[in-house]
């Protein structure tokens, strides 16, 4: 079975691209999703109702951040129980959880923290059959200070949580930036990855030949996990918005 692939919106977009017509060449192209990075700031419900009528899904949206700062719990609180039903009316399969910088705090006072306010929606996200996919992010050029740079302390977080709805973001490109070893981590943790996105290293660029992640076997990796939710592209292209989506769509068509 082929890859899912999905794309960010967000940031693969045009002003000379109608959405609808985004929207419909990308479905030709065979994009089973596309993705937002939050439901403010972008035609939420136009995307929903387009991505339907050309047989897209929704892959993700954003579920909060600041996790590791207990002064923001109560408010992400009912933001997230009330995208968790969004998501769930709506049949996405993911939230994107956003752990916050550190500030000086230390890491494992950061993950107590995020652990506490991510077990007071955990329950409603099981009882939606929605993840909760916390966002690694690279802390050395794109995300100075971020706390979840490393896949061993999201790992960590999602086993204190406890929950099968505790999963990980796992963003390839910022992941290659931050610790390299991309194959052998998805081999080695695949079981908690509930995302994945996408870019050429460095510069988050087209995944082209001038880059220097193969995403040909990164994609064969993740297949090899038996992982069957989506891969959402993330990169800024270099030309054309529809080529560079169809030339993306075809390195990760494996």
């Amino acid at each position: 079975m082929p890859i899912n692939q999905s794309y960010c919106w967000p940031m693969l977009r045009s002003d000379d691209v109608p959405l609808e017509h985004q929207i419909a060449a990308t479905a030709e192209m065979g994009y089973a999703a596309i993705e937002v990075w939050g439901r403010d700031g972008c035609p939420f419900d136009e995307i929903l109702k387009l991505s339907a009528k050309h047989g897209l899904r929704v892959a993700s949206f954003g579920g909060g951040g600041g996790w590791n700062d207990p002064a923001n719990h109560d408010q992400l609180e009912v933001t997230c129980k009330e995208n968790i039903a969004i998501a769930a009316d709506n049949n996405v399969p993911g939230l994107i959880l956003i752990s916050g910088n550190r500030k000086g705090m230390d890491d494992l006072i950061g993950m107590r923290n995020c652990v506490e306010g991510i077990k007071r929606v955990v329950e409603c996200a099981e009882a939606k059959g929605v993840n909760l996919n916390m966002e690694l992010l690279n802390s050395k050029v794109d995300h100075l200070d971020y706390m979840c740079d490393r896949t061993e302390w999201a790992v960590t977080l999602c086993d204190l949580v406890g929950s099968p709805r505790a999963r990980i973001l796992y963003d390839i490109y910022h992941m290659g930036i931050q610790e390299g070893n991309v194959i052998a981590t998805i081999r080695k943790y695949g079981k908690y990855i509930g995302h994945y996105h996408t870019a050429g290293v460095p510069g988050r660029r087209d995944m082209d030949d001038e880059q220097e992640l193969y995403y040909p076997a990164i994609m064969r990796a993740i297949l090899e996990t038996g992982y069957d939710l989506f891969v959402g592209h993330e990169f800024r292209p270099k030309g054309e918005l529809l080529p560079a989506l169809k030339a993306a769509f075809d390195t990760c068509n494996v």
